[in-house]
C-alpha cells in the first residue's frame, strides 16, 4: 500500500506559533497553490480564489479583524480564500475558458451548450442559498487540498474562521460576488515548538449512520 496520503494526512497539523524569521519562497508558495488546483469541482468550474498577503503592513490591517490572532503577522503568508458566488454564470471568465476547454478536448460539443447553461442554472441558481453552497464547497475542497499541498512541501498551516466576514470583505475592497470561509496561515513552525498530541478524531464506526 502506497503510504505517501497516509503520512500527509497524519503529519498535518494546525500550527499556532511560526518561525517569524524564515519566509515562504515564491516559487514554494506557487507550487502548493498549483497542486491544490488540481482538486476537483462542480463542472470544473474552480470557483476559487486566493489574496495573498506578504507585507507586514498588510497582515497587520488583517490581525484586529481576525480576533487580533497572533499567527496573523507571525506567519509569512496569509492567504485570504475566496469562494465566487457566482462562478457558475454565463459571461464570466472562467465558465467560459471551461467551456472552451471542453470544446478544445472534445468533452462537449458546440451543440451542448444550452443544455451546460441550464445544468448549472438549475443546480447553482434556484436560490441564494444554492449560490452560497456552490462556492463555499468547491473552495472548501480547495482550501483542503492547499493544506495538504503544504505538508508535503514542509509547510505548515492554519485555518481560521475567527474573523469579521464583513470587516475584511470592506477593508480589503473584496468585491460583493466573494465569500470568505477562512483565512490561512502559511510558514514554518516555530524553532522549538512542542506540539500536543493530535487531536480525537471521530473513527469510522462514529462517521457512519443509517437512518
Amino acid at each position: 500500500m502506497n503510504q505517501v496520503f497516509k503520512k500527509i494526512s497524519e503529519k498535518r497539523r494546525s500550527i499556532n506559533f511560526f518561525d517569524t524569521n524564515r519566509d515562504v519562497p515564491e516559487e514554494t508558495l506557487v507550487e502548493m497553490v498549483d497542486l491544490a488546483a488540481n482538486t476537483p469541482s462542480s463542472f470544473n468550474l474552480q470557483p476559487w480564489n486566493l489574496m495573498v498577503l506578504r507585507q507586514a503592513e498588510e497582515k497587520e490591517r488583517l490581525r484586529p479583524l481576525a480576533w487580533d490572532q497572533p499567527k496573523v503577522t507571525e506567519a509569512p503568508v496569509v492567504l485570504i480564500v475566496l469562494a465566487d458566488k457566482t462562478g457558475w454564470q454565463e459571461g464570466h471568465p472562467v465558465f467560459e475558458k471551461n467551456w472552451e476547454e471542453m470544446l478544445r478536448s472534445g468533452t462537449m460539443q458546440t451543440d451542448q451548450r444550452d443544455w451546460f447553461l441550464n445544468a448549472t442554472q438549475s443546480l447553482y441558481n434556484w436560490s441564494g442559498d444554492a449560490n452560497l453552497a456552490f462556492a463555499a464547497k468547491n473552495t472548501g475542497f480547495f482550501a483542503m487540498s492547499l493544506m495538504y499541498a503544504a505538508t508535503s512541501l514542509g509547510l505548515e498551516t492554519h485555518p481560521m474562521d475567527g474573523f469579521d466576514h464583513e470587516a475584511v470583505q470592506k477593508r480589503f475592497k473584496i468585491p460583493d460576488n466573494y465569500w470568505i470561509p477562512l483565512l490561512l496561515a502559511v510558514g514554518y513552525k516555530k524553532p522549538g515548538l512542542e506540539l500536543h498530541p493530535a487531536k480525537w478524531r471521530k473513527s469510522y464506526h462514529e462517521i457512519v449512520v443509517s437512518f
